[in-house]
């Protein structure tokens, strides 16, 4: 049978293409198709116990069985008016995000409190000066896992509305990379739920970061994958 597999961030540019089809045995598992490519490409070992694995768009485990066309992303750790609950107001985007105008679809009457979160880059990191960042993002997933993180969000918090965006491709220093907007009856509520999203965000959802220095570049380090997405 044949996969299609997709790789991202720094796997996509150890690999001889971020975009390729795989001929697999019929019963393959996703432990058995990563075990073949590990063998195929060379790469050491901890690459590939770091990072998680999607098919069809869904966080997969190890032993799930392969089946013809199907599609798997490898995933290196992750860097990081309101609409109705069925569908969250989410996006990502390649233009500079205005953050009055996003948190105004969260700005409603019946609310004491709208609480943000807005990422912005900074000119150096660890003591290099930086240029410019550089984001991807396994587009469809993300946004897929951006939305069940706000569905998650209001069923954990007092809250009663969420927006997310998140910037991708070149970000010039001073830009907004992410903005995320939580408004509730009450501030408490609003932080927690604020800091929650942004946190699980750059543990979970699809999107890499590439600095570029002035001497250099590199894919940011990632938080680690949950240890469940790794069985």
């Amino acid at each position: 049978m044949r996969v299609r597999v997709l790789a991202f961030g720094m796997l996509r540019e150890m690999l001889p293409s971020g975009d390729f089809s795989m001929n697999l045995p019929e019963g393959c598992t996703v432990a058995q198709m990563v075990a073949q490519q590990q063998q195929e490409s060379g790469l050491q070992n901890a690459v590939w116990q770091a990072m998680a694995v999607a098919v069809n768009r869904e966080y997969a485990s190890r032993e799930q069985v392969l089946r013809e066309g199907d599609e798997v992303a490898l995933l290196p750790p992750v860097s990081g008016g309101s609409q109705e609950e069925s569908l969250p107001d989410v996006s990502l985007t390649r233009d500079p995000i205005d953050a009055e105008k996003v948190l105004a679809r969260v700005r409603h009457p019946e609310d004491g409190a709208v609480a943000s979160f807005d990422g912005i880059v900074r000119n150096q990191t660890r003591g290099r000066q930086t240029l410019y960042l550089v984001y991807e993002a396994y587009e469809e997933m993300a946004l897929e896992q951006m939305r069940q993180l706000a569905h998650e969000a209001k069923q954990r918090f007092a809250i009663h509305d969420v927006v997310m965006v998140h910037r991708l491709g070149r970000l010039e220093i001073g830009e907004s990379s992410v903005l995320i907007g939580v408004c509730s009856a009450h501030r408490a509520a609003a932080f927690d739920a604020c800091r929650w999203l942004i946190d699980t965000l750059k543990k979970t959802v699809p999107i890499w970061k590439k600095e570029h220095f002035v001497d250099g570049a590199v894919w940011a380090d990632g938080d680690p994958f949950p240890p469940e997405m790794l069985q």
